[in-house]
């Protein structure tokens, strides 16, 4: 079942941010990821946005994503942005092959 890495950016430091993208976007695809949604935040049509990027990640599972987000790659490219781009993310299971199906 696929997995979603969702996340919401904001550069602090536009040089670090510059460091940062490469080293992460190189373990993102080294581990299977892809990415679905990524660049500026979205049009928001309820609520407010307050991340000024937006991305949406697909793994092929959750393991994937998990061994992804805890590799020396990716701790590296944490270590870069440390304090000069701010990061929230959510780890988010797929829905499986045969869709989603809403209760009786």
């Amino acid at each position: 079942m696929p997995a979603y890495v969702i996340v919401n950016v904001d550069v602090l430091d536009e040089e670090a941010g510059l460091a940062y993208a490469p080293v992460a976007q190189r373990s993102i695809l080294s581990h299977g990821g892809r990415y679905l949604v990524a660049g500026p935040t979205p049009e928001p049509v309820e609520g407010t946005w307050d991340a000024s990027r937006f991305m949406v990640i697909e793994f092929p599972d959750m393991d994937r994503a998990r061994e992804w987000y805890d590799s020396p790659e990716y701790r590296r490219a944490r270590k870069i942005r440390e304090g000069k781009v701010r990061v929230a993310m959510l780890f988010a299971e797929g829905t499986p092959p045969e869709g989603f199906a809403l209760p009786d």
